[in-house]
């Protein structure tokens, strides 16, 4: 996998007496789907905003693409174009008049060609299924019309990672099922996917890797297994173990199943056996 970004023992602090970030080091790849778990004030949301730039540390390094960045000036815009994030409440990020205006803000900002803003519009569009929507107002759609038009604002800068919060909170089961077919297709094409979620569930069928924070610190960086097999970790945390994970402990079930579908295909096949 290609190393897009590495934190090197960074700190951050909003106050003298309150650390948010402690001495953090970890290394995010292109095409890797990574979830993020903490309980509230653990640190995941601190920990985006100087993976984006809005933060800047007190201390440690940010290294993309092999290069050290300078904390100011031309070395920070270039971070905030390469690492995307999206906020979870999208009316914070939403400022234009229609759909496809939205979109284009970002690319006309860098100074772009007509040409390549409306290649970079055209094609987020298209990534989150918008190509109804061009024309619409946007604060007038629902939620998850919302939301996809607002990761379809950071695509539009074509970055290589890409930081979601919370992207299904009040979403409902629908689209947030298309939320997450949205997301597969992009990691299927190289685009590098952190998620912080409260949703253990979705973190055991959706990750191949799994960051914990607590108390500002990362407490654990693994395979989706190996975090929820750790009861020391997930009570240390307030964290639970995904139902299905629990199921296939309870059955025995070797690899334990990581969706629905995965579970009733086994248990349609043993039937078969009978």
């Amino acid at each position: 996998m290609r190393e897009i970004l590495r934190l090197e023992g960074l700190s951050y602090a909003y106050e003298e007496d309150r650390t948010a970030l402690a001495d953090l080091s970890v290394t995010l790849y292109g095409g890797q789907k990574v979830a993020v778990l903490g309980n509230n004030g653990a640190g995941k949301s601190t920990f985006f905003l100087c993976c984006n730039g809005v933060l800047s540390p007190a201390s440690g390094e940010i290294v993309l693409e092999g290069k050290k960045l300078e904390r100011k000036g031309p070395d920070r815009s270039l971070l905030r174009r390469s690492v995307g994030l999206v906020f979870q409440d999208p009316d914070s990020q939403i400022i234009a008049g229609t759909v496809e205006a939205e979109i284009s803000f970002g690319p006309m900002n860098l100074r772009l060609q007509d040409e390549d803003v409306r290649r970079r519009v055209d094609q987020a569009i298209a990534n989150m299924q918008l190509e109804d929507f061009r024309s619409r107002a946007p604060h007038y759609l629902s939620g998850g019309e919302k939301k996809r038009v607002s990761i379809a604002d950071v695509l539009a800068m074509e970055p290589q990672l890409l930081l979601l919060d919370e992207p299904a909170a009040s979403l409902d089961p629908a689209n947030s099922r298309l939320l997450e077919q949205n997301l597969e297709l992009l990691s299927r094409r190289g685009l590098g996917l952190v998620i912080a979620t409260h949703d253990v569930d979705f973190a055991w069928r959706w990750a191949e890797r799994i960051l914990v924070f607590h108390r500002g610190r990362l407490q654990a960086d693994a395979d989706p297994e190996s975090v929820f097999a750790d009861e020391e970790l997930l009570t240390r945390c307030g964290l639970e173990q995904p139902i299905l994970y629990q199921v296939g402990i309870l059955q025995g079930m070797k690899p334990l199943p990581r969706t629905v579908e995965d579970m009733r295909r086994r248990e349609m096949k043993a039937a078969e056996s009978v």
